[in-house]
Order: structure tokens, then sequence, then C-alpha cells
């Protein structure tokens, strides 16, 4: 998991220049907490609560079409075959798509056949769908000229600003993400400074054994975890599944397929 973290002021060191101006709000969406950070210019103003307020839509959107919580979403009409492909929304269709691509360049260790608690296999694009939810809830934030902005969705963050923001040097405003140490909890274990990108975690921490591996049909037990960072967080959080159950075939395939993404294991 990630998170957020903030410098100290050292003594005798003296103040920086006054920080942007910031503002955070948050919401309960797919069983978890999203916040979304702005800094920068007018983030109390009108069009910033209005990229705000799309941004949150998408993401309830995003949990209609494919909770498998809520006995009305898309997915499980699907999975109950009380409705065809076709008629939900296009977005299932794409998942599908995305979770044939990944099984692919993953060479297998990703996939969206998971167990149900009747203990088959079904179509669940859970692993995939919270990282692509935060990639399309972004769109309007880019729009907000002068601002920076951070969405983090249980842990997994994406970084990203108006194409006026400079990616570098005293006028870009970075954000420091914080990588929990697997094995304790309350310790920092890495930390990164990011303008923009994607920082996404998978593991056992926070939520045991919840990580199915393909190849053995079994959920992986082991300690330990995968940050993965990159330019988007539907891929940052495929890959952090997929390195972390694989094996030395899918670190391969990170290597050859992923080349604008890094990855740390601890």
């Amino acid at each position: 998991m990630s998170r957020p973290v903030t410098r100290p002021r050292q003594p005798g060191v003296p103040d920086p220049a006054p920080a942007p101006a910031r503002r955070a709000w948050v919401e309960q969406i797919m069983g978890m907490p999203i916040s979304i950070h702005l800094r920068g210019a007018d983030v109390d103003g009108l069009a910033a609560h209005e990229a705000v307020a799309s941004a949150f839509r998408i993401l309830r959107e995003m949990d209609s079409i494919f909770s498998t919580y809520r006995e009305d979403s898309d997915l499980m009409r699907l999975r109950r075959e009380e409705v065809q492909v076709s008629q939900c929304s296009p977005l299932v269709e794409e998942a599908l798509r995305i979770g044939q691509e990944a099984e692919v360049l993953t060479r297998g260790a990703f996939t969206t056949l998971l167990p149900t608690g009747d203990g088959d296999l079904a179509f669940d694009p859970t692993g995939l769908v919270k990282g692509w939810a935060v990639d399309r809830a972004s769109v309007p934030l880019s729009d907000l000229e002068r601002i920076s902005f951070c969405i983090n969705a249980g842990g997994d963050i994406l970084i990203g600003a108006h194409a006026d923001m400079p990616a570098d040097g005293p006028e870009a405003i970075a954000w420091r993400i914080g990588v929990e140490d697997p094995l304790d909890r309350q310790r920092i274990a890495n930390t990164l400074a990011l303008t923009r990108g994607a920082v996404a975690t998978s593991g056992t921490a926070a939520r045991g054994a919840h990580l199915y591996d393909p190849a053995t049909g079994e959920l992986v037990g082991r300690p330990g975890s995968v940050t993965v960072t990159g330019p988007t967080l539907l891929w940052a959080d495929i890959w952090a599944t997929a390195l972390f159950v694989g094996s030395e075939r899918t670190s391969e395939a990170f290597a050859t397929n992923a080349t604008d993404y890094l990855s740390t294991a601890l």
C-alpha cells in the first residue's frame, strides 16, 4: 500500500517558498475510501469543484457496472446470464479485451477468471477495474489549469497535472508517496517523489491471501509485496498483481513488455 507523506521541517533551514494551496475530498466508493487531492491555483473555485464531482461520478459509474457486491451491476447480471455482453455497458466488453491482453502480456500470471464463493471460476475484472476507473476519473482533473492532482484509491495512487504544469524544476509540484513495509505496516520502506505517474502495490499485508495464482489455482498467502510505478494505474496495478503471484517467466515478460514501468519487491 502507498500513501502521500509530508517531509518534516529541518531546524536551521530557511523556510521554503509558500506551498501551493491545496484541497482534498473523499468518498466511499468500490468499498474503499477514495480521495482526490488538488494543489495549485484556485483549488476552491467552481471549475475545481465541478472537475472533482465529475471524477467521483466516473468512479461511481464504474462501480455500478463492475461491482461484485451489487446484484444490479452489469457484471453480476452478466454472470447470472440475465444479459449478454452486447446488452451491458460498452465498458464490459472493453474490460474483457483488457483482461485478455493482460493475460497474454503477463504470460498467464494475470487473469479475469477468479474463484467465486461457489468454488468455480467466473469473469471478475476486479484486478483491473480500480486502476482503470482512477485513470478514467483523472481526465476531468487534467483539464484544470495550473493544478496538480493526486487520486488515492485504497493505497493505489495516480498523480497528474494540467499540461501547463512543469514536470520538473522549481515550479513543478511533486507529491511524495510512501510505500509501506509489508512486514511492518507502521514503517515506510521507500519514498517516491512524482509529478506525474501511478503507484500500485499488491501483496498480503492489508488483506491477507486474496490474490489468485492461475498457475496453481490457489490464493497466494506468502508475505511481502510488489510495487509498480509507471504512466497508468491500470497497468501498474495489473503488473503489481502479476509479479506478486507469478514466476520468473512473469518477470521476464515485465522486462520485455512493460518498459515504461518499474517494479520493487519487498
